[in-house]
């Protein structure tokens, strides 16, 4: 039976001394996910499949005042698995690995291919599954130093409830019908893993977000949004930044006894 973590309650949301991966770094969610690290004191790890993208992202976060020297960039595909391999049995220990990134081509019933079924479950799940057993070594040594090591994968609330219809209409912004699949997929991933790894220290757990519009997104289907909006009991939609607290939280000493949890971030849409 592991110990459980001395946790010191003035730092026991703090990330000071921890490295975090971020796959999907710059993306909508994963910027904001990486800031919040970032205030939290962790290195964090910018993982994408465009160098120029992350570069820019890290020029960002220098310009934001954020230490350089707390960023690094490690571009490729997730689902290369070399790629993961070389970057991970590089690391002297992970504490925190978000698979925050997904490849997903936008259909409908009717349009939806098995090519792009494969593309998403591949990206979305198969890739995640092989970076977390990949970079179970490294985690294994940041929660022998800590008292545990964090795994979280970014689900969404498709992964359990249908997108309505009545919203989308004929806008064409449908979310595919290979999407809540995939998302379903991560989500019994991650029990699964949490249960086999428990005894490991290692935690893994799920956001599930909601409704994140991008501002340029709110303000060129500003209708659509609104209908977005209506479909929750807080009655909007949600800021990226606000994902970055649920992110912050689940890799902290605070959430050192969650795991095998999906945690929804999604403004109540899936409590009516």
């Amino acid at each position: 039976m592991s110990a459980a973590p001395a946790i010191a309650y003035d730092r026991m949301f703090r990330l000071d001394g921890r490295t975090a991966f971020v796959s999907g770094a710059a993306g909508h969610l994963g910027q904001a996910m990486v800031r919040g690290y970032l205030a939290a004191g962790a290195h964090v790890i910018l993982n994408g499949r465009q160098a120029a993208r992350l570069d820019t992202l890290r020029g960002k976060l220098r310009q934001e005042g954020h230490d350089p020297d707390a960023v690094s960039v490690a571009a490729f595909d997730m689902r290369d698995e070399a790629a993961v391999t070389r970057c991970f049995v590089s690391l002297p220990r992970l504490d925190v690995l978000v698979n925050n990134a997904i490849t997903v081509e936008m259909g409908t019933i009717a349009t939806a291919s098995p090519e792009q079924f494969a593309t998403a479950y591949d990206s979305g799940v198969r890739a995640a599954f092989a970076a977390m057993r990949i970079a179970e070594p490294a985690l294994s040594k940041a929660a022998a130093a800590e008292g545990h090591a964090a795994i979280i994968n970014i689900a969404s609330m498709y992964g359990t409830v249908s997108p309505d219809p009545s919203i989308y209409g004929d806008t064409g912004l449908n979310s595919p019908p290979h999407y809540g699949p995939a998302k379903a997929a991560l989500i019994q991933l991650t029990r699964y893993m949490a249960c086999h790894w428990g005894a490991k220290g290692i935690r893994v757990n799920a956001i599930a977000p909601g409704p994140f519009p991008r501002d340029e997104f709110q303000r060129d289907q500003a209708a659509f949004t609104a209908r977005l909006a209506k479909k929750t009991p807080l009655g909007r939609v949600g800021a990226a930044s606000e994902v970055a607290g649920s992110a912050v939280f689940l890799a902290s000493d605070a959430a050192s006894y969650i795991t095998g949890t999906v945690l929804n971030v999604d403004g109540g849409w899936t409590a009516w």
